[in-house]
């Protein structure tokens, strides 16, 4: 298969990932997606240790699931896309070990000082996703590759439309927010937002020293 001039796997589960997030997906949130699987196979091309091409195209297609109103939970987002992607694998003939690389991808794709020393499918989740969405590592792509990927998966103002949607998790459930990216979002964005400090819940732990 070729997306974005760029050869990717044309397997029966990548097919059904890509079907799967498109269906639960906004399309701002499914080119992004598609755009951090992309741009993980462009920097997958010059790594040391090369991932499963298939499952960092699951693990890249399916990774905000867990920001979609079909699969989001009770758990931090992560997980609950993460928690998605597995059940999504136990029917497909897919290994045990296989199914755990794709959850640490998706739990871990927020936690760089954690993915980056993790699995080659973990890492490049975690590269392709930086690049789009903090632009982490976009002069690694080559110019023309950025312009076909951006031209086939427009960006559909995903840096407003994401906000709102990571705003909004952090007012539905606050209590999946204290460590990991919607803390920030929360702190600058949502009024009344106020995350506890790990140094008081320390110091005031329920022992006497």
């Amino acid at each position: 298969m070729i997306l974005a001039g760029i050869k990717v796997p044309d397997t029966s589960l990548v097919r059904e990932a890509i079907e799967l997030a498109r269906s639960s997906s906004e399309p701002y949130l499914f080119n992004h997606v598609m755009r951090s699987w992309l741009f993980g196979v462009v920097l997958s091309a010059g790594a040391e240790l090369a991932p499963d091409p298939e499952l960092l195209a699951v693990s890249a297609v399916l990774h905000d699931l867990g920001l979609t109103d079909r699969y989001a939970a009770a758990d931090r987002f992560e997980v609950d896309g993460a928690n998605a992607a597995r059940a999504f694998l136990k029917d497909r003939g897919v290994s045990t070990q296989q199914m755990q690389l794709v959850w640490d991808a998706i739990a871990l794709h927020t936690t760089r000082s954690i993915a980056l020393h993790k699995e080659p499918e973990v890492v490049m989740t975690h590269s392709g996703i930086a690049v789009d969405f903090l632009g982490a590592g976009l002069d690694r792509v080559p110019l023309d590759k950025q312009r076909a990927i951006l031209a086939e998966f427009p960006r559909l103002a995903i840096k407003n439309r994401l906000q709102t949607c990571l705003c909004n998790v952090v007012r539905r459930k606050p209590e999946t927010s204290f460590d990991n990216v919607l803390r920030d979002f929360g702190s600058r964005y949502v009024e009344g937002f106020t995350a506890p400090s790990f140094a008081d819940l320390f110091a005031n732990a329920p022992f006497s020293e």
